[in-house]
């Protein structure tokens, strides 16, 4: 009996696109019914995938390195009702020819989207083409953006139920849209932080703070450790630098002069047991940082979001009391400090309620009856 094919489609700009999507892989996965599934996950913006799309990424992370305003205007043009919709539109069109190519390659029965890019793109091939796969978008950020919203995607994931409200209050039915939360890799999210510090590989009994930057070590953490150094108290310090080399290379010279414990690390699978060593995470406001730590109980002190979508993020979790966000002009050292003698649990506990650690699974299911649903609609024989 033939399976059903689902193709998870993402986009390497930045890991929380590709983080999501792998952890929606994993929870079909685990599902009891995944022999029935053929489960794809594929990089739209790949080179092997289109040339085009790997130059559009290349430009997009060179204009947030260097010109991160110019980045602003385009996302505040591309939030708007009437310009937003003219953006969505035309980069739909310069990729639809690449769906397509993916769509007879996978012939899925069901797509979800990670990112907005192929979402659009493969809305649009529905509409031309007539194809019969069930079509889902699962927006990776704690507010809305006008980019993701198309016309003709049959279910919508959103982090909150806010989101929700605000879908429905521009004409989508609420029905289509589920608050699931942002789906994040199953981890021990409630280890011991004695046995979390032990895997970290850390020995002395001193205050832990966790530096990350997205999985390409952005967010200036070099001026973060400097500054670091200005403080009296010691610390451990857990440096994840992602795919930056040149980041960890400067952190390990840092270390090897500083005061405190420094240990750094690349990319790594294991961020769960770094949060849950750590007492108070300094980090750029990523959605997928945010989701995790959350789980993980995890206070955080915000800084340097890439304007748009994380400074939305950081409003999100500034106000559920989970964070501090450093605006430009502020001192990292004072906040620390106040942080760690005042408000750790506090900012703990809120974390905590922000948590959805079960929303991949609950992604999956909610896909698996879309499909079901779908299949059903068209006359495909029932595997699932």
């Amino acid at each position: 009996m033939e399976r059903a094919r689902i193709l998870i489609l993402t986009a390497s700009i930045g890991a929380g696109h590709t983080r999501a999507a792998e952890a929606i892989r994993a929870a079909l996965a685990a599902h009891p019914q995944a022999a029935a599934m053929q489960v794809d996950v594929v990089d739209f913006m790949a080179r092997e995938v289109s040339m085009i799309h790997y130059l559009m990424k290349r430009i997009y992370l060179k204009m947030l390195r260097f010109v991160p305003n110019l980045y602003d205007v385009f996302f505040r043009i591309a939030g708007k009702n009437a310009s937003g919709g003219i953006v969505r539109s035309a980069f739909a069109q310069v990729m639809v020819r690449t769906m397509g190519r993916i769509i007879r390659a996978y012939a899925p029965d069901l797509i979800i989207a990670t990112h907005p890019f192929p979402e659009g793109a493969a809305a649009l091939w529905r509409t031309r083409h007539g194809g019969t796969y069930a079509l889902a978008a699962l927006l990776t950020d704690y507010a809305l953006h006008t980019i993701w919203l198309v016309r003709g995607v049959d279910l919508y994931f959103v982090a909150t139920e806010a989101m929700v409200e605000g879908m429905e209050v521009r004409g989508f039915d609420r029905s289509m849209v589920r608050a699931a939360g942002i789906p994040i890799a199953s981890a021990d999210y409630a280890m011991a932080r004695d046995a979390a510090q032990a895997k970290a590989g850390l020995t002395e009994d001193l205050p832990t703070l966790l530096l990350m930057g997205g999985g390409l070590g952005l967010g200036g953490m070099d001026r973060t450790l400097a500054e670091l150094e200005t403080i009296e108290q010691r610390f451990s310090i857990l440096v994840v630098a992602g795919h930056n080399a040149a980041l960890a290379a400067h952190a390990r010279a840092v270390a090897s002069h500083s005061r405190h414990t420094i240990r750094v690390f690349s990319y790594t699978d294991e961020v769960h047991v770094l949060m849950r060593a750590a007492d108070l995470l300094i980090t750029k406001p990523g959605a997928l940082t945010l989701s995790e730590a959350f789980a993980a109980g995890l206070p955080l002190l915000l800084h340097d979001p890439i304007p748009g979508p994380e400074t939305e993020n950081a409003i999100y979790a500034t106000r559920r009391g989970a964070a501090v966000w450093l605006h430009p002009g502020e001192r990292m050292a004072p906040a620390v400090e106040e942080i760690l003698a005042h408000r750790i649990p506090e900012m703990r506990r809120a974390a905590r309620r922000c948590a959805r650690e079960e929303a991949a699974q609950d992604v999956a299911a909610d896909l698996i009856a879309l499909m079901t649903r779908k299949r059903g609609m068209y006359g495909t024989e029932q595997n699932i």
